[in-house]
């Protein structure tokens, strides 16, 4: 009896874990990833590869801007953070987007530039200082 007791019960503990796996599972799935992050110095532009999942690969993004500081060693930074408009929408099919992003009016420049998507999922990179055009009107 002692021992169909204790078979049972690991039993159950396992099954108790497995649900909470499938429970915590689905969670740690949902967040859009990126691909591959650069600056663009022809276009002055922040491209972002980006993969998500959806209904549709018609998701719009946009690139909500935080505050620009300053560190102990005088160098600057900022971070971006990646929006999916539909982020609610059902995880059927995996998407890739190419994003493109102006920097013409950052003035957070020269600086480290994080962007991030979800939680955990983030990339830095070095902006530098606004250039002089190479071809002047």
């Amino acid at each position: 009896m002692k021992k169909t007791q204790h078979l049972t019960r690991r039993s159950g503990s396992r099954f108790v874990s497995l649900g909470l796996l499938f429970l915590i599972a689905p969670l740690t799935s949902r967040a859009d990833n990126f691909q591959r992050v650069y600056f663009d110095p022809a276009t002055d532009e922040l491209v972002i590869g980006v993969v998500y999942r959806g209904t549709n690969p018609d998701h719009q993004f946009t690139l909500q801007w935080g505050s620009c500081h300053t560190r102990d060693d005088n160098q600057r930074e900022i971070t971006g953070e990646l929006l999916d408009q539909q982020w609610q929408d059902a995880e059927q099919q995996e998407f890739r987007k190419t994003l493109r992003f102006s920097l013409a009016d950052l003035e957070c420049r020269p600086a480290a530039v994080t962007v991030r998507t979800a939680p955990r999922f983030f990339f830095t990179l070095q902006i530098p200082a606004r250039g002089t055009n190479p071809n002047p009107l």
